[in-house]
């Protein structure tokens, strides 16, 4: 299926085609970034992750859909998600975007709990596709210098390194949390 098919109202197409002209970028931010988190939540919504589908798939399309490197990327997509969604999901949408700031979400939180697992279940990915990612975070940020880049991304993969678990839910957990974190520890290690 499609991208714009999976869009999950079923009206709203203006919408839809603003949030994938906003995905249409160069870097790991992108149109493949969207579908892979997609993909993923509805992994954990089969699973029996307990979370509302069309509200957690609104906030997937929302999460990166402002995304230029900025320290408040999240906080101008939960703005958007405000502005334009239906009142029904607006605040609970835009709630759920900030969480991915910091993929800290309440355990007892399920909505969070998947979007935060979906996004960064890329961390497990097979060594091909983690360096490909890899590489477009490198190119999300190519406005900063590689020393600062290497040290601030560093410091991002050692915080999320330090959690007790890198995933919320036992589902992701024993899908990916073993690879996540070998490739975690490649990465800081190639950056050290």
């Amino acid at each position: 299926m499609s991208l714009a098919g999976r869009w999950p109202l079923p009206d709203h197409h203006d919408l839809r085609d603003e949030l994938l002209a906003a995905w249409d970028r160069p870097g790991y931010h992108d149109r493949l970034h969207l579908a892979e988190v997609l993909d993923r939540l509805e992994l954990l919504a089969d699973a029996g992750a307990g979370f509302d589908p069309t509200t957690v798939a609104l906030a997937a399309w929302f999460h990166d859909a402002v995304h230029d490197g900025g320290p408040d990327d999240e906080e101008r997509s939960a703005q958007w998600a405000e502005r334009v969604l239906p009142p029904a999901y607006a605040d609970e949408v835009a709630r759920l975007v900030r969480m991915t700031a910091h993929h800290r979400p309440a355990d007892d939180d399920p909505p969070a709990c998947a979007l935060s697992d979906a996004d960064l279940a890329i961390l497990a990915a097979p060594r091909e596709r983690y360096d490909t990612y890899a590489a477009g975070v490198r190119a999300d940020f190519a406005h900063v210098a590689e020393p600062d880049f290497r040290a601030g991304r560093a410091a991002v993969l050692r915080d999320l390194a330090a959690k007790p678990h890198l995933f919320h839910t036992a589902q992701a957990r024993a899908l990916w949390e073993a690879s996540a974190r070998a490739n975690l520890g490649r990465e800081i290690s190639d950056l050290a």
